[in-house]
């Protein structure tokens, strides 16, 4: 749901993955890397999805696992609307090492298995990724404290 953007589309990619692996189970060598092994499925089963279906906008809204933390609301709900903007703005290759990275809590070993990358060009990706979502944030912020500075 978080790399392709929208539930529908993530129901599908979730369907097309599992079929896949009930298909090619036999083939699984290694039984311990089969987590692995099914996030890598998944993945490219969200990428070509994504690529299918690039000209559709897709919005989604990033929900909490937990209770909020925050005393405030408003705040857990502004931040919340500022990296799905962030996120929003990622190609779905970086999006995807995003997610699986931090969302997923996979290390990066485990992010290059998946997406079938060296590591290095995770990290890299990973550094890119991190530094446009950087950028994005601070501009936001800095239209939110100086509006008429920057017209729209």
């Amino acid at each position: 749901r978080l790399i392709l953007r929208d539930p529908d589309l993530a129901r599908d990619a979730v369907q097309d993955a599992l079929v896949l692996a009930w298909r090619d189970l036999p083939a699984l060598r290694d039984p311990a890397k089969f987590n692995a092994w099914l996030y890598r499925l998944t993945t490219r089963s969200c990428l070509g999805l994504a690529r299918r279906n690039r000209r559709r906008r897709i919005e989604v809204e990033i929900r909490s696992l937990e209770a909020p933390s925050t005393p405030d609301p408003a705040i857990a709900i502004a931040q919340r609307q500022q990296v799905d903007q962030v996120m929003r703005r990622l190609d779905e290759r970086g999006r995807s090492i995003v997610v699986l990275h931090y969302f997923l809590g996979l290390p990066l070993t485990e992010v290059a298995v998946a997406l079938e990358m060296p590591v290095g060009t995770v990290k890299s990706s990973l550094h890119r990724a991190l530094g446009e979502m950087r950028a994005d944030a601070a501009m936001a912020d800095e239209l939110a404290l100086h509006p008429k500075e920057h017209p729209a």
